[in-house]
This record gives C-alpha cells, sequence and structure tokens, in this order.
C-alpha cells in the first residue's frame, strides 16, 4: 500500500483488480483431458481441479511447487465472558509452537514441505518469538458483549494487511496459498459474523469450539446472541459485521483471500473461522470464489451453512475440528495430484489405444 493511499482506496482498488477466470484456458484444459487417456471424467473433481487452476494461471500445465499457509494470530476480548476452555494465553503459545514445527497443522506442512508464515495482528499476551511476524494492531479486540470489537478503521487496516500479506506471497514466488488462525475464542466470533451475514438464527450455529460443556455451550449461545442485539451490525456492509462482532484474525483472513484473488493465487480453504473469512471476501466481491479452494468438512455446525454459500464441495471428510489451517497440507496434495494428471498421464495416442469407441459418447457425458 503507497503511503499516500487511504486502506478504503486501497481496498476498493484490490476489489476492482479481481478478475474472473480465464475461461478460454479452462476450455483448452477441458480439451486437453478429453484426450488422457482414462474414460470421460472418471478423475471426478481431479479434472475440475485441473481446469480451475488453468483458469486461475492462464496455462494447461501446471505445478504449484511453493505453498505458503498464512495463520493469522489475534486475541478476543470475548473470552472474558467464559465461552472457552483454553485460557488466553494459549494463542501466543501455541503461535509460537507453530513456528518451530511442533503444532498439528505445523507437523503436517513440515512433512509435505509446505512454508509456515505466522502473523501477529493481535496476541495479548507478552512472547519472544523472532520468527513471528509482527503486524499487531492492538492486544486483542475488546470483548463483543459489552460493545463493537474494534472500530472500523482497524477493521480495515486488518483486511489491508491480509492484502499485503498475499502480495508479499506473490513478490516470494508462491504458487498458493492456504489461511489458518490462531486466536481462543475466535469461535465465538466467527458464529457471530456468520449468524449476521447469513441471517441464521446464532443458536442454530454456535458449536463447541476447542471443547466445551453443555453448560458452556448454553452461556456460548446466549453471549453472540446478546453482543448482535447490542451492536447491530449491518448484515449489508461486512466490514461493520467485522468491526461490531469479528476478530482482527477473521478480518486479515479476509484480506488474504481478496489478495490471494487479486494477484491470481490459488488459496485453500480450512475450516470454520477460515470459511467464514473466505465468506466475507466473497460478499466483498463475488468473484473471490473462482480463486477458492475448499479442504475439509469443519465439525463446527456453522460451517455448511458458510459452504452453501459458495456451492463448492469440500475435498476431505475426516471429522477434523482443529483449526490453525491443518487441512491446508492435506488439500495441498490434492491440487498437486490434479497438476500430476494434466503433466504426467498419457494421452490415448501416447498409450497406443484408440478412442474412437468414444465419438459420440463424449458429448454426452
Amino acid at each position: 500500500m503507497q503511503n499516500s493511499q487511504s486502506v478504503s482506496d486501497f481496498l476498493a482498488q484490490t476489489i476492482s483488480h479481481i478478475t474472473p477466470l480465464n475461461q478460454s484456458a479452462v476450455r483448452e484444459a477441458k480439451i486437453a483431458q478429453s484426450m488422457l487417456a482414462l474414460p470421460p471424467g472418471s478423475l471426478g473433481e481431479l479434472l475440475k481441479i485441473a481446469q480451475k487452476l488453468s483458469g486461475i494461471t492462464g496455462e494447461i500445465h501446471n505445478s504449484l511447487p511453493k505453498k505458503r499457509i498464512i495463520v493469522l494470530c489475534a486475541d478476543n476480548g470475548v473470552v472474558r465472558e467464559g465461552v472457552s476452555s483454553a485460557p488466553q494465553s494459549v494463542t501466543a503459545r501455541q503461535a509460537v509452537n507453530m513456528t518451530k514445527g511442533r503444532s498439528g497443522m505445523a507437523a503436517l506442512a513440515a512433512h509435505f514441505g509446505n512454508e509456515v508464515q505466522v502473523v501477529d495482528v493481535g496476541i495479548a499476551c507478552d512472547y519472544d518469538c523472532p520468527a513471528i511476524v509482527n503486524r499487531k494492531i492492538r492486544n486483542g479486540t475488546d470483548s463483543i458483549l459489552h460493545g463493537k470489537a474494534m472500530t472500523k478503521e482497524e477493521a480495515e487496516r486488518a483486511i489491508a494487511i491480509g492484502i499485503e500479506l498475499a502480495e508479499q506471497a506473490k513478490s516470494d514466488g508462491v504458487h498458493a496459498l492456504g489461511v489458518g488462525e490462531m486466536g481462543i475464542g475466535n469461535t465465538t466470533t466467527s458464529t457471530a459474523v456468520l449468524s449476521v451475514l447469513t441471517k441464521t438464527p446464532s443458536e442454530r450455529i454456535t458449536g463447541r469450539g476447542g471443547c466445551i460443556t453443555d453448560e458452556m455451550l448454553a452461556h456460548k449461545k446466549e453471549v453472540i446472541a446478546r453482543a448482535i442485539e447490542k451492536n447491530k451490525p449491518d448484515a449489508n456492509d461486512v466490514i461493520d459485521v467485522l468491526s461490531c462482532v469479528g476478530g482482527f484474525d477473521i478480518a486479515s483472513m479476509c484480506g488474504v483471500f481478496l489478495g490471494a484473488a487479486r494477484h491470481k493465487i490459488p488459496v485453500v480453504i480450512d475450516g470454520y473461522i477460515s470459511i467464514v473469512a473466505a465468506l466475507c471476501a466473497f460478499r466483498l466481491c463475488k468473484t473471490v470464489r473462482d480463486y477458492l479452494f475448499p479442504s475439509h468438512i469443519s465439525e463446527e455446525k456453522g460451517y455448511k451453512i458458510a459452504m452453501k454459500e459458495f456451492s463448492l464441495s469440500p475435498y476431505l471428510h475426516l471429522g477434523m475440528r482443529l483449526g490453525e489451517g491443518s487441512g491446508c497440507p492435506l488439500a495441498f496434495e490434492i491440487l498437486d495430484a490434479a497438476c500430476v494428471i494434466m503433466n504426467d498421464m498419457a494421452t490415448f495416442e501416447q498409450a497406443h489405444i484408440s478412442d474412437d469407441y468414444l465419438q459420440g459418447l463424449r458429448d454426452e457425458l
């Protein structure tokens, strides 16, 4: 972002530069797939992923050797209301562990050779870890039960930080991004945001997050409902919703999705918090959907409500609900598989197989 440019102008300019898939490249990918030595459509979603990647890059043959998971870390003032079983200090501690490859997501990423970038946009507790990128807005948000989580200016700044992180990834030669988070209490803020944006009663989609008792779940539902009622966010204004009941992590994740689309980088959605952030980006710019790749179905209740907005299908059904970006390393492997099909499979001609039997049949499939 240029020093002379306001944050609002930067956001508007970013959105204005997000363009749809290259449909010519998508068609060429489909033609190339029709020549591969396999029954039409028999590799299902892998073929669709390859087509989408071609639409993003403009190339028929793609590879994604450099992948990065950006983890946005921030604390949430609503934790003071007793909505989480974990103490707030876990946010900082786990952020540090991620830089050492010791969290669930980071261990998977290290195994598959993915980069992990841990970014502090609002961690409340002190820590000593130079490996964490410091983009702190302040030490956590305010409690949404008693007022707005943040100002509108802070929400815009958080989104801008995410866009800049995606822009840096492009400059670093990253071929695919994943978006994760770390922030105790963020299933509460995510549920509040999702409830407002989709006009779904919050009690229907409030889940247990990390792990809470029935009594705590009932209290969590009450806190979210009261927070929405008190702050009265405008469902038609994403930035207002984020400032009223969101978090720095969700807002900056939203920015990464926008920035990835702006710079034509395939970007993987992780779980619940990640998909709520993606929904925020989607509401700001519908074309963002063209760049999104869902990883797994989260066990959180609201996940399916959010996913319906995109008309996308997650690739994995593993009962996961860790967050952090843990679905991203697994989804990256699926994207790689789609590239392998396009790059390494033999055509009918190369395999010395006549495709005469498919004449006319392809048009019906």
